[in-house]
């Protein structure tokens, strides 16, 4: 008798386990789907015990199936939740207003917001006076006077 005989249905269980492992070692969500197919096969071969060759022709069609599927709501979750600021910070702060705490002068100027002091560009303005940030422009936040 082999180790697969012997185990039975347990087999699929170590099978999913260490395919699941297997993604924590080696990231992409591949093995992940394929885990999980072998841990559904577990539960059908306690639940009815069919024959090796069904339960390997399940395994197969659920590793692809799940697999399709699971890229596909993997993409949709990874576009929806992504951050279109990430790698440019300033674009997060349009709209936003502040109060200038040193005067703007000959159009350019520092503004501290949070733990960082950026650099703007803008009309000449004395300090404490509102600003809204209207655009960026590189490193530049652009700003022009609360009214």
């Amino acid at each position: 008798m082999n180790l697969i005989e012997t185990l039975g249905p347990w087999s699929w269980f170590i099978l999913g386990l260490l395919l699941l492992g297997l993604e924590i070692v080696a990231p992409g969500s591949i093995f992940l789907w394929f885990g999980v197919s072998a841990l559904v096969v577990g539960v059908i071969a306690v639940a009815f015990d069919p024959s090796w060759q069904v339960l390997v022709s399940i395994f197969l069609v659920l590793s692809v199936v799940s697999l399709l599927i699971g890229r596909r709501m993997m993409r949709k979750l990874s576009s929806e939740q992504g951050d279109p600021g990430l790698n440019q910070r300033g674009s997060r702060y349009i709209g936003r207003e502040f109060t200038l705490e040193k005067p703007l002068s000959e159009g350019a100027g520092n503004l501290s917001i949070d733990d960082t002091i950026w650099r703007i560009t803008g009309p000449d303005l004395p300090a404490g006076t509102k600003v809204k940030v209207d655009s960026i422009d590189g490193a530049r936040l652009v700003v022009s006077q609360v009214e």
